[in-house]
């Protein structure tokens, strides 16, 4: 099955939630204004920013098979393993690895160099809009069983949950992910929920958002002893504050996470998807060896920036809520 597949949800749990374009199969006379690149590349970035999930049937760009050998074969034997391996391109260096795994960083390294760079030219091709307008974030490679994976609670993927990096804050700039299902026999399983511009508001309300930041002599320099002792957030703009404290509140919220409508995607192996994964709700429940490459992408570079986590919540609190 190349095909990524689903459960529909009754129409009154339906608004709000992410769909699947299926991007090998949209006819450019139908679903575009016309057949240029940039304009289907707008088109494309439309979808994603209303929070919908750009599915590739095939992965867009090869990965070569011994390197697949090699990924598999060196999870299956190892004893070490952690949640995840990860490429830092801006240092050209993994990091993830146990001591006893220290011999195979230089091949890891050459693999995710090579899959973060086919990423990059990809998107980069694919979504004119947003092309030279990014961070190349990490790469990483998912090792690890998603099904019953023992974590703490704020570090569960199984849980509905929008992405935050609590060390990396974004100021606003979006989290675009590009997945590839490198398991040859075995499905990767998502659920999603509701899109940010859809519950957003709620978590808004009901966490409270952060009090423009004082601009008097004692503000900036409790801030400043902050940073000296280096205290956890302290870095954080005001609207990641925000997005972290969500992150972990659709975690602990078990009403939330029984009661909220849920859409269950299998995707096959051998195929790719692209998510902006702070604005879709979502959980990974099963599924094994994984890639993925993120990018930061400017909010500037939006083409519906009144969809975008902080500009809905920019409109609720009445002030600007990064730095």
């Amino acid at each position: 099955m190349s095909a990524a597949t689903s459960q529909a949800l009754p129409q009154d749990q339906s608004a709000g939630m992410s769909q699947l374009v299926d991007v090998d199969a949209v006819s450019d006379r139908t679903l575009v204004p016309s057949a240029d690149p940039i304009a289907r590349g707008r088109w494309l970035c439309s979808q994603l920013e209303a929070g919908n999930i750009l599915f590739f049937s095939r992965a867009p760009f090869a990965i070569p098979q011994d390197d697949r050998e090699f990924l598999l074969g060196r999870t299956q034997t190892s004893s070490a393993l952690h949640k995840n391996v990860a490429y830092r391109p801006a240092e050209d260096r993994i990091t993830g690895l146990a001591k006893s795994e220290e011999l195979e960083a230089p091949r890891l390294r050459l693999i995710l160099k090579d899959y973060s760079q086919h990423a990059a030219q990809f998107l980069g091709e694919l979504l004119p809009p947003y092309a030279g307008k990014w961070k190349l974030d990490f790469a990483s490679f998912r090792p690890l069983e998603e099904r019953g994976r023992p974590a703490r609670l704020h570090a569960r993927n199984d849980l509905p949950h929008f992405d935050s990096f609590p060390t990396r804050p974004t100021n606003g700039d979006r989290i675009l992910r590009f997945f590839t299902n490198l398991n040859p026999s075995q499905n990767r399983v998502w659920t999603t929920s509701q899109t940010f511009e859809a519950i957003g508001p709620h978590f808004a309300e009901s966490l409270g958002l952060p009090r423009p930041r004082g601009t008097n002599p004692l503000a900036r320099g409790a801030r400043a002893l902050a940073r000296t002792l280096r205290l956890p957030g302290v870095h954080r703009p005001p609207y990641d504050d925000f997005m972290h404290r969500c992150h972990n509140a659709m975690k602990e919220d078990t009403n939330f996470r029984e009661s909220c409508p849920k859409q269950r995607w299998e995707f096959p192996p051998g195929t790719s998807w692209i998510v902006f994964t702070d604005c879709v709700s979502h959980a990974v429940l099963e599924g094994q060896y994984a890639l993925e490459q993120t990018f930061l992408i400017s909010r500037q570079a939006m083409v519906e920036p009144k969809r975008a986590p902080i500009a809905i919540l920019e409109r609720i609190a009445g002030y600007p809520l990064s730095n």
